[in-house]
């Protein structure tokens, strides 16, 4: 059969007409168009109806849940209240979390997340058609969070709606579970596939002959462009294109031509594309480098766990030096002094750790992995100072600022208060402002304090992640009004952990 299917590509090959332009992609530019709506037949003929109903109803169940609703952390738990959109129209919300930043502190990405996978009310004037849903989605992909995309996406239903498929689909491929969507796509007559995505499901299902008659039909409608094509022949059968130069490098390549160049050993270098691609190199297929590579990746983001991270780290013992293997035996080293309770060892270990994990801009999941483990051993002099300094960037931050040896200052930081004291320089002088009892509203500015009065609260908390990331990159006078605002939302942790972050990181933003 997969004979058959060769020499059917190989003469659609030679008879096809010219393809047709692909329009622009709207939403994340490199999702793959796997899904599309029919497009209306045009005609100059007069169109007669005798039916008045318009042609398109969004029809949902009274009691079905909306999807702008759905999420995987419970309100109670995320510390977020339920009321989060309050009067926020909901094309408004999707369009801010859409703009939301993601280059910024690790404690004003954790907050994102947190925001994007809260269980929460949806605005008020959302019609189900989850416009909010899926501008979350896009987020964490942007945030390099695909596992809880997936999870989001699953729970709210993905055959839900064309734009829902369209992001299971691509999450799908990166995580390795295409054959799940492909068999929802076969299943699901309201999912309209594109010829590329239905090419590849028939594919993946044995079908070869299926998949390369498609293909034929799909060019000689005009339906697929000349390089869909060219990739979706070497797919169906690379053998006949066996010394030929490989196909050039696609300008904005989806997750669908991702894997199927893959599939044809033509792999794309991950590095260049959309920090989402990463996740596909965690894949026990790939190399232990590329492995490194990508969950480092993920790790600035906060889309991969620390444990993760440490996981791949002491998967076995580099063989190279240099760079990146420099960093894994730095990493090993300190973890088998940690483990072996020499603490000797962990004071020889921790400066060059830390060294490398600060020129990785790693430092947070390393403080989470080791801040704790690093204050139970006893330690004097610079690795004293070290192991403090990691510990106040991990989560137990309040614990460690209430040993001995921690400065006033970062200690009044850690339990919420404005230090009696700071140091003179503008970054911890606007720090110290932002900490004031009680929190000043004023210098908010009227847009804030009226987005507090009006209780729209996810507008305010993503005003004060842009403040302190743009305070972070250098504007201090924002860091005030950013702190600020995160404790007179009730966001005390968030607040201080941001601060120790702005005092701590050897790096802006």
């Amino acid at each position: 059969m997969r004979n058959d299917a060769a020499r059917v590509v190989a003469l659609s090959l030679a008879l096809a007409g010219p393809a047709g332009a692909e329009a622009p992609l709207s939403a994340i530019d490199w999702l793959s168009r796997s899904v599309d709506r029919a497009a209306p037949r045009v005609t100059d003929e007069p169109r007669v109806t005798d039916d008045a109903t318009p042609e398109e109803i969004a029809v949902r169940p009274l009691d079905a849940p909306d999807p702008d609703a759905v999420g995987l952390i419970p309100a109670a738990a995320s510390g977020l209240p339920r009321l989060l959109w309050g009067p926020t129209p909901a094309d408004e919300a999707a369009r801010l979390l859409r703009a939301a930043r993601v280059d910024t502190l690790p404690a004003m990405q954790a907050l994102l997340v947190a925001l994007l996978l809260a269980e929460i009310d949806p605005p008020a004037d959302s019609t189900g058609d989850g416009q909010v849903l899926t501008a979350r989605l896009d987020k964490l992909l942007d945030l390099g969070a695909v596992d809880e995309a997936q999870a989001l996406v699953e729970r709210a239903g993905p055959t839900a709606s064309p734009a829902l498929f369209r992001r299971w689909f691509d999450i799908s491929l990166l995580t390795g579970h295409e054959d799940r969507a492909c068999a929802a796509m076969r299943a699901t007559p309201d999912i309209a596939p594109t010829f590329p995505a239905r090419i590849f499901c028939l594919a993946r299902g044995g079908d070869w002959m299926a998949a390369a008659l498609t293909l034929g039909t799909g060019r000689a409608l005009g339906f697929i462009t000349a390089e869909e094509d060219a990739l979706l022949a070497r797919f169906l059968d690379p053998e006949l294109f066996e010394g030929e130069p490989p196909l050039p490098l696609p300008a904005r390549p989806s997750p669908l031509v991702f894997r199927m160049r893959e599939a044809i050993g033509e792999p794309l270098p991950i590095a260049t594309l959309p920090r989402a691609f990463a996740r596909a190199d965690l894949r026990a297929t790939a190399g232990w480098k590329t492995r490194i590579e990508a969950a480092e990746r993920l790790a600035r983001t906060g889309a991969l766990a620390p444990n993760v991270l440490l996981g791949v780290y002491t998967e076995r013992l580099p063989a190279a030096s240099g760079g990146l293997w420099d960093r894994v035996a730095a990493v090993q080293a300190l973890d088998v002094a940690l483990l072996a309770g020499d603490a000797g060892a962990v004071a020889s270990a921790l400066p060059e750790a830390w060294a490398a994990m600060t020129r990785a801009e790693l430092e947070v999941p390393f403080a989470a992995l080791y801040g704790m483990r690093l204050a139970r051993v006893p330690l004097s002099g610079e690795a004293a100072r070290l192991a403090r300094t990691v510990g106040l960037l991990s989560p137990d931050y309040a614990i460690i600022a209430a040993g001995a040896g921690t400065p006033p200052f970062l200690a009044a930081i850690a339990r919420g208060a404005a230090p009696a004291d700071a140091p003179q320089d503008a970054l911890a002088q606007a720090v110290r402002a932002g900490f004031a009892d009680p929190p000043p509203r004023q210098g908010l500015g009227p847009a804030l304090t009226q987005q507090l009065s009006d209780g729209r609260t996810a507008e305010a908390i993503l005003a004060a992640v842009d403040l302190i990331t743009d305070g972070a990159h250098g504007d201090v006078a924002d860091i005030t009004q950013g702190l600020a605002l995160l404790r007179l939302l009730g966001l005390e942790d968030d607040a201080r952990q941001a601060a120790l972050q702005l005092m701590l990181l050897e790096r802006p933003g």
